[in-house]
């Protein structure tokens, strides 16, 4: 039987570093879903530690390519939450 991939209309994924056109790469365990989720939906929205230059990029490192990407969001320093019991 044959069954039809889903489809998302917004992913919102998370890498190292992108350009403005936005390349992605990736560290640790963000390059298991972000490649794949970004490649699904209509609309991806990812959040980068680090905007580097046009061509600064190695593009042997480059997991997700531009067309990919619709929007990007520059986060250099992320709130991290704690719960105290």
């Amino acid at each position: 039987m044959f069954e039809k991939p889903l489809r998302a209309d917004f992913a919102l994924i998370k890498a190292h570093q992108g350009d403005r056109w936005g390349n992605l790469v990736y560290r640790k365990a963000a390059r298991n879903f972000g490649p794949i989720m970004a490649m699904a939906a209509t609309t991806t929205i990812a959040q980068v530690a680090e905007l580097v230059p046009l061509g600064q990029l190695d593009p042997e490192h480059v997991v997700t390519p531009g067309i990919f990407v619709q929007r990007l969001v520059t986060v250099s320093h992320p709130v991290t939450l704690t719960v105290s019991a």
